[in-house]
């Protein structure tokens, strides 16, 4: 059974409480980060501490832990878990009060819990064969910067998107593709291109998404931050997307059509070696 941190407290999943009333229950009123781990240890973890802080920002939503106590929890976490390779979930909630769309009384304490999930990060199979795409409508609110826990929506993209026999969605709005499900979307062009999205508030600012690009731009390969339509996606030489749990994972069919020759392509498969070694020389 799996230890959980739940408020200070470490105590076996199966005991683990928060209260009926906590407003990530009621409201989805909760930020959230997952880190990866490799060999035990964590990836980017700053990373994702800094769009922690800049998402409860983003919501004026009170936290008194430090970078420095998270890590201790994150570390502790994956080592009572035994955890080799896998996730550690992060959820910070504006905590328990009565039921009212009005904020609670200020120094109502946060509700944290984290817990480890093991899944299998570098044998992953999509990576191997591809992912096939459907695209859908993004009919999401305007805020996706902040990284809540409303993610009904996203949750009905992807069984929109195992319906029509594919692995994941990429959400459309206005003719033009936003991000996938729970990743950032990509295309390589004709000439060797890298395109993807711009950072604004119609995307999540993903913090694979931006290791990624730099080790691109290492290997000295041309990227573009702009959004692409569904017609170029379609075209495209190759694709793929960039998640915390995926890492780089290539695409090889958008809405039943194949992308390129409909295999893995070389620049994939490249930036995903290249992401997993520098990720674990950097991982702490």
């Amino acid at each position: 059974m799996r230890t959980v941190y739940v408020n200070g407290d470490y105590v076996p999943e199966g005991e683990a409480k928060i209260s009926v009333f906590d407003r990530g229950f009621l409201f989805a009123d909760a930020v959230y980060e997952v880190t990866s781990v490799l060999d035990g240890m964590l990836v980017d973890f700053a990373g994702h501490c800094g769009r922690l802080r800049r998402s409860l920002g983003e919501l004026n939503m009170t936290f008194d832990m430090s970078d420095d106590q998270l890590l201790d929890v994150h570390r502790r976490l994956v080592a009572s878990n035994d955890l080799r390779e896998g996730l550690v979930y992060l959820q910070v909630s504006r905590g328990a009060a009565d039921r009212d769309f009005i904020f609670p009384p200020e120094g109502t304490p946060p509700t944290t819990v984290l817990f480890t999930q093991t899944k299998a990060l570098i044998d992953n199979p999509l990576a191997e064969r591809g992912q096939k795409i459907a695209t859908v409508k993004d009919e999401r609110w305007t805020r996706c910067d902040i990284k809540t826990v409303q993610l009904l929506y996203p949750s009905l993209a992807k069984m929109e998107a195992r319906s029509k026999g594919a692995d994941d969605a990429w959400m459309v709005r206005d003719g033009l593709v936003t991000e996938g499900s729970s990743n950032n979307a990509y295309i390589v062009t004709a000439d060797g291109v890298i395109v993807t999205r711009d950072i604004s508030n119609l995307i999540l600012n993903g913090i694979t998404r931006r290791a990624v690009l730099e080790c691109a731009r290492k290997l000295q390969m041309t990227v573009e931050e702009r959004p692409f339509s569904v017609e170029e996606a379609h075209v495209a030489r190759e694709a793929f997307s960039t998640s915390a749990s995926g890492f780089v994972n290539p695409v090889v069919e958008i809405d039943g059509q194949p992308v390129g020759d409909g295999t893995v392509g070389p620049v994939a498969r490249q930036l995903r070696d290249v992401y997993i070694a520098e990720m674990r020389k950097s991982a702490i």
